[in-house]
């Protein structure tokens, strides 16, 4: 299982947590999706390394931005 956390940016409510949460879920691989709306921390369990693009793509279509790290 590798952990992972990615920064993102424009989350301001619950209603955004959900949508980040949700698209990010719908990655082949991921088991678990935290958001932490406080610090715009994203920490994702999944079961090999993702592709950024991959997780970027996903944020996007959720409304937000993926911070470079």
């Amino acid at each position: 299982m590798v952990n992972t956390t990615y920064q993102v940016q424009g989350m301001t409510c619950g209603h955004c947590v959900s949508a980040v949460t949700a698209e990010v879920s719908g990655i082949t691989g991921v088991h678990d999706v935290q958001v932490d709306l406080a610090t715009g921390r994203v920490t994702i369990d999944s079961d090999q390394p993702l592709d950024t693009a991959v997780v970027r793509a996903a944020v996007d279509e959720a409304g937000y931005t993926l911070v470079e790290a």
